[in-house]
């Protein structure tokens, strides 16, 4: 496991104008995203002991990132296809 912290255009780097584009026009996905950075900064330093936390509490937070990282593929991959049509 890499404790490098990435963000979302890291891993699609393919999507970077769009992820761009949503966080300036999609209310939604802009938070989306900075929930998804805040969280994967506290997994990035919990995983790092830089700030340790409970096992419990770790979860927890990569449970939300997880989430947050899934709904924001979902709405890149979602607003792909309607720019298609």
């Amino acid at each position: 496991m890499s404790h490098t912290p990435h963000e979302l255009v890291d891993d699609f780097p393919e999507h970077s104008n769009r992820i761009s584009e949503l966080r300036q026009t999609d209310a939604h996905f802009a938070r989306l995203v900075d929930e998804y950075h805040d969280l994967n900064r506290a997994v990035h330093r919990a995983e790092t002991d830089v700030a340790p936390v409970s096992h419990a509490q770790a979860a927890h937070v990569a449970q939300g990132r997880a989430v947050r990282y899934l709904d924001g593929c979902l709405t890149v991959r979602r607003s792909d296809r309607s720019n298609l049509s």
